[in-house]
């Protein structure tokens, strides 16, 4: 985890594993598959921060995760999972 302040959302769901690229995260989220605390978001240059409840309507399932931390690069599954916190599947 970098300590990072806040984050871009497409960055952040590349780096937390969400999406594989960038572009794809971007796409996900013009789509409108994403809210940022009960409001849908169309913007990935939005900044996250620590304590923000996200969303995702994914492909294979829809997911609550709260952000809790931000990094500066893609790393491994585990280090990804120490960004969020899962707060319910639908």
């Amino acid at each position: 985890m970098g300590g990072l302040d806040s984050q871009r959302l497409d960055k952040w769901l590349v780096v937390a594993r969400f999406a594989r690229t960038r572009s794809l995260a971007q796409a996900l989220v013009e789509q409108g598959h994403v809210r940022l605390d009960g409001k849908r978001i169309t913007d990935g240059a939005r900044k996250l921060r620590a304590g923000d409840v996200l969303t995702l309507a994914l492909p294979h399932a829809t997911t609550v995760v709260r952000v809790k931390a931000a990094a500066e690069k893609r790393g491994s599954f585990a280090v990804a999972r120490e960004l969020y916190e899962v707060l319910g599947h639908a």
